[in-house]
C-alpha cells in the first residue's frame, strides 16, 4: 500500500497564507491596506480579508485588490453569519473567493432573525458561488456535531484559531472534524489566525498552499483540492504511507503523531527529528489518516487527512 499526501505531489511551491482576517471594515482595528502591509512585512505571501458580513457593517466584502503587489496577493472573502446554531448563537462561516457582488443574507446584527437563511444555506450558495468554506472556530462557537453534520457544503474545518487561543483559550476544531472524518467526510483542515489586531492574535497559525504561482485563482483551487498544511511554524515536507508505516519528512521536531479514528493514535518522539516512521498499527485500521508534528518550543504543524486505498467512497451529498 502507498497513500502520499497530495500537497507533497502537487506541481509548484508551498505558499503562506492566512484565511481569516479583519479589519476596520468590521470589527477589527486596523485599516485593510495597514493589516495588508503587515502581513507582507511577516513574510506572508497571501492573506484573506474576512470581515463579518453583517448589516452593521453594511456587507462588507472588501476590495483588497488594490493591495496586491509584488510578491504578495490577496483573495477576496468573508465571515458569514446567518440563522443560529443549536445554542441560539449565529452561525459564523469562513468563505475564501467570494465574488464582490455576493448577495447578502438577511443579517443585520449578530442576531438570528427569524426567516433568515440558515448556516447550511448560506455556506452552500457560497460554495456555489466558487468559495472555499470552512466551519469556523467550532470550539468557541460551541458547535454541536449536529450543527456540523448541517452544514454539507464546506470544504474544511478551521482546527486551530490564534485568536480564540489568545482571547479565551477556545482554539480547537479537531474533535469535531475527526468526528466528521470518521461518518465519510473528506474535510480538509486549516489553522488561521482570526487576527483583530485588538490583542495578541496574529501572526499564529497559517496554511502553505501548494500552488503553481501565487495568484488568488491558483490558491484558491489549491485549498479546494487540499494541496496544503496548516502550522504553527514547523515544516512538512512530506507525508506517505508505505507499509504498515506513515512515513514523515519534515522540519526539526520532537515529536510526530499519526491519527485515525476513534482512540487511533501513535507518537514517536525524540530530539532534533527530521524523519520519522510511525507503525499504523495502533491506527485501528482507520480509512483516513493525519500527522501532526511538534517542534521544542511546543510549536505544531498538521497534515490535511490522507484516505487510504480501498477506503470506503464518501457520500457524495456531502462533498464541497
Amino acid at each position: 500500500m502507498s497513500d502520499r499526501d497530495p500537497a507533497f505531489t502537487a506541481e509548484g511551491k508551498f505558499w503562506r497564507g492566512n484565511l481569516h482576517t479583519h479589519s476596520t471594515r468590521s470589527d477589527g482595528v486596523l485599516p485593510p491596506e495597514e493589516v495588508c502591509r503587515r502581513y507582507q512585512a511577516e513574510g506572508y505571501d497571501f492573506i484573506a480579508l474576512t470581515d463579518h458580513f453583517v448589516g452593521l457593517w453594511g456587507y462588507p466584502i472588501v476590495d483588497t485588490v488594490p493591495m496586491r503587489g509584488e510578491g504578495f496577493t490577496t483573495i477576496l472573502g468573508a465571515e458569514l453569519h446567518s440563522g443560529a446554531m443549536a445554542n441560539g448563537e449565529l452561525w459564523h462561516i469562513l468563505a475564501v473567493g467570494l465574488p464582490a457582488d455576493f448577495a447578502p443574507a438577511n443579517a443585520p446584527s449578530f442576531l438570528p432573525v427569524q426567516g433568515q437563511e440558515t448556516g447550511p444555506e448560506i455556506a452552500a450558495r457560497a460554495v456555489a458561488a466558487g468559495a472555499f468554506v470552512a466551519i469556523a472556530h467550532p470550539q468557541w462557537s460551541g458547535l454541536t456535531l449536529a450543527d456540523a453534520r448541517s452544514i454539507t457544503a464546506a470544504h474544511a474545518v478551521e482546527i486551530y484559531n490564534h485568536g480564540c487561543a489568545a482571547g479565551c483559550d477556545r482554539p480547537d476544531g479537531f474533535a469535531i472534524a475527526d468526528l466528521l472524518l470518521t461518518e465519510g467526510r473528506r474535510l480538509s483542515m486549516i489553522a488561521t489566525d482570526d487576527a483583530h489586531f485588538s490583542e495578541p492574535d496574529h501572526f499564529g497559525g497559517w496554511v502553505m498552499v501548494k500552488a503553481r504561482e501565487n495568484s488568488p485563482e491558483a490558491l484558491l483551487a489549491a485549498l479546494k483540492a487540499g494541496h496544503f498544511y496548516s502550522t504553527q511554524g514547523p515544516e512538512l515536507r512530506d507525508v506517505r504511507v508505505e507499509g504498515d508505516q506513515i512515513v514523515v519528512e519534515c522540519s526539526a521536531v520532537v515529536s510526530v503523531i499519526a491519527l485515525g479514528h476513534g482512540t487511533g493514535a501513535k507518537a514517536v518522539h525524540g530530539a532534533s527529528m527530521t524523519r520519522a516512521e510511525v507503525p499504523l498499527a495502533r491506527l485501528n485500521n482507520s480509512p483516513w489518516l493525519r500527522v501532526a508534528v511538534i517542534d521544542a518550543a511546543g510549536k505544531r504543524a498538521w497534515s490535511n487527512p490522507i484516505w487510504l486505498e480501498g477506503a470506503a467512497k464518501p457520500n457524495p451529498r456531502v462533498l464541497g
